[in-house]
């Protein structure tokens, strides 16, 4: 038995600044600092940077007047914004770049009085801020069906933006769907929103899946991405397991196995990895050896935001 790491794997450039922000938050400021939801999804960074001194609430007003509050990488609405600024809050805003990228694009289609369609999943917190970074309401498209049954008030200003973590095939056939019905909307730009992180681990695991007789991927149930990592998959006709860590590891996976496939979602740490392997080598009672796939290096880096900056 052997395992396979997908590459890339773990981390994005956007996470990473988001948990940097606020440990060089609380490094200069001192703790406590509070953070709007989750940094990012994942309850063991969110654990550790509680330990340090990171207070996480569910909104600005339960934040103290007056006090350091980071944004969560996911983006806000333009009223937690207002609220915020009502409270005197001295905001961080730790939003992903390129989710600050997809607000630019709802706002300038909404200038240019374009009905706005949004293609991601309902209840999630990067739709809840794309929605509420426009004063119009923005149709919300989350499957094909929706996209066959959408009605529209003025087919010939029509534009679509996506939440940056969706599955590119997913969204390839939503915008398809849309794109026959409305021919005069924005052709070809299925996934020019989904983040490259999302996008090459993706990919890597498409190829992973053609290695291996089972997948495991870790990240939180409430993970976006790493759920379509999973569920790319189960598409494979791969069995694979969404898990949290070591602790959700069951031995029955590994029966008759002899090629195991590990990946991590954009907001799972890489010690998380390393302790899944540990399991593996525990339950298999044996030094299995691990090996990188070939892969994409990702060299992407977003400067922190201006206030925790030396």
């Amino acid at each position: 038995m052997k395992i396979i790491l997908a590459k890339p794997r773990g981390f994005c450039a956007g996470v990473t600044r988001a948990i940097e922000s606020v440990e060089k938050a609380l490094a200069k400021f001192g703790p406590p600092v509070y953070v709007r939801h989750e940094i990012v999804h994942n309850k063991f960074v969110v654990e550790s940077l509680r330990k340090k001194g990171a207070i996480f609430v569910s909104e600005v007003d339960q934040i103290p007047v007056g006090a350091i509050a980071i944004f969560s990488a996911h983006g806000v609405s333009d009223k937690v914004e207002e609220d915020a600024a009502k409270r005197g809050l001295d905001v961080i805003d730790a939003t992903c770049p390129l989710v600050s990228k997809v607000h630019r694009e709802a706002k300038k289609y909404e200038e240019e009085d374009y009905e706005i369609i949004l293609i991601g999943h309902r209840g999630h917190p990067e739709v809840a801020g794309t929605s509420g970074r426009v004063k119009k309401d923005v149709i919300l498209v989350t499957s094909e069906e929706d996209a066959r049954n959408v009605e529209i008030k003025n087919s010939a200003k029509i534009a679509y933006v996506t939440q940056t973590t969706l599955s590119v095939d997913d969204t390839k056939k939503i915008a398809e769907i849309l794109e026959k019905r409305f021919p005069q909307m924005q052709q070809g730009l299925a996934t020019k929103d989904i983040c490259y992180a999302t996008q090459n681990r993706q990919d890597a695991v498409r190829s992973l899946t053609k290695m291996v007789d089972v997948l495991l991927v870790i990240g939180a149930q409430n993970s976006s991405n790493s759920n379509r990592l999973r569920d790319l998959g189960e598409e494979c006709r791969l069995k694979s397991y969404l898990i949290n860590g070591a602790a959700d590891v069951e031995p029955h996976w590994f029966v008759g196995v002899e090629n195991i496939g590990l990946t991590a979602g954009a907001s799972a740490p890489e010690i998380l990895v390393q302790e899944v392997v540990e399991k593996i080598r525990e339950i298999a009672n044996a030094d299995v050896p691990v090996s990188d796939m070939n892969g994409i290096v990702e060299n992407t880096f977003f400067a922190l935001p201006r206030k925790v900056r030396k």
